[in-house]
């Protein structure tokens, strides 16, 4: 077929390119973090005049579910990244807080595997073993997740079981007394 307008050629050629963007984007994929567990904190009632609060709190002794962490990285990101690794951030947002408080997360645990067809393939989890500030407006890093081998076809690496103790700190009795809340935030980015 023989096409003599500049226009039909447009039109074909918008077409193609479209189509040819759709297949690509479908074999790509995200990178995944998956948060489970919550930790509502109660501090002790003070009952003696001039006492105040010990001051830092952290999930250690709570019976609630523990916070856990895990996350998948795709291999269109792996390839992506070049063997340079992913790092995990954190920030926090709140309702409703006080400047005094201080929010700090570390890890204990987590395990790596490599998933699709790999050779001689490992993820390893480093990092986040001392308190890490959780910042309000600026990310953290908590973890840098690293993986070596010959990165073959449909792979994924797969981080889990990465237990969180999260620290509450700055409680005093000069704070006004209310509820106080805040969600952190994880993100995986390059290295």
């Amino acid at each position: 077929m023989k096409m003599n307008t500049p226009f039909l050629r447009e039109v074909f050629l918008k077409r193609y390119l479209c189509i040819i963007l759709l297949i690509i984007s479908s074999y790509l994929r995200a990178q995944v973090v998956t948060v489970s567990g919550n930790w509502n904190p109660s501090l002790p009632v003070i009952t003696e005049a001039g006492n105040n609060y010990t001051g830092t709190y952290d999930n250690t002794t709570t019976t609630i579910t523990p916070i856990t962490l895990s996350a998948t990285l795709p291999g269109n990101f792996l390839n992506l990244l070049s063997g340079t690794g992913a790092k995990m951030t954190m920030h926090y947002t709140t309702n409703a807080w006080h400047s005094s408080l201080g929010l700090a997360a570390r890890r204990t645990g987590g395990t790596g595997s490599v998933s699709g067809f790999c050779l001689i393939c490992s993820a390893t989890i480093n990092g986040g073993a001392a308190f890490v500030p959780i910042q309000q407006m600026s990310d953290s890093t908590l973890v840098t997740l690293t993986f070596g081998g010959l990165l073959g076809i449909n792979n994924t690496a797969n981080f889990s079981d990465i237990n969180l103790i999260i620290q509450l700190s700055g409680v005093s009795v000069t704070i006004p007394a209310t509820t106080y809340s805040a969600r952190i935030v994880f993100i995986i980015v390059a290295n």
